[in-house]
């Protein structure tokens, strides 16, 4: 009779034990801990667009991502073809402790984009997307003392260099 009550206990917990990361006590993200926080955001590359905004790097869901969310200055003023009203999200995970980290990347406008990260230099990270159909992206953090810089680049299929779609700079703003 006293072997019942342990047998129920190990039947119950012992799912949610295997769903449980081992914790290895090395952080993911500590190579980009200079992203945390929230930056300004000003477009460099593009003089047309009188665009700013904001965005945040905090860890999210214990700790177990790296969440990016944007905010657009509501007075952006660009041509037609530039997206005011632009927001994203974009999540840094790792799917097993060792593995490479991985992001992912949602839009208001419905693009998705699973990125590779690597962090090539302290200070700074670069998001690369698979080879595929349509083109290729590459999104670039740099710390440059206190100021964040930003790139977004393309590359189309069939070719070996980046256009550089996006360029930004700000510092840290405090919360």
């Amino acid at each position: 009779m006293k072997l019942l009550p342990i047998v129920f206990a190990m039947y119950f917990c012992l799912p949610v034990l295997a769903q449980t990361p081992a914790s290895t006590g090395h952080d993911p993200f500590q190579n980009m801990k200079f992203l945390e926080g929230t930056w300004d955001a000003n477009v460099q590359n593009n003089a047309a667009v009188n665009r700013s905004g904001r965005y945040t790097f905090d860890r999210e869901l214990n700790g177990r991502i790296l969440a990016r969310h944007s905010i657009t200055d509501p007075n952006c003023s660009a041509p037609e073809n530039f997206d005011c009203a632009h927001s994203d999200i974009l999540y840094v995970f790792q799917d097993d402790p060792g593995l490479e980290l991985k992001a992912i990347y949602f839009d208001n406008e419905g693009h998705v984009i699973h990125y590779n990260v690597t962090t090539p230099r302290p200070q700074s990270v670069v998001f690369l997307s698979d080879t595929g159909k349509g083109p290729r992206f590459r999104l670039e953090y740099e710390l440059l003392g206190r100021v964040m810089t930003g790139r977004f680049s393309m590359q189309m299929p069939g070719e070996n260099d980046w256009r550089t779609y996006l360029e930004w700079r700000g510092e840290s703003h405090k919360r």
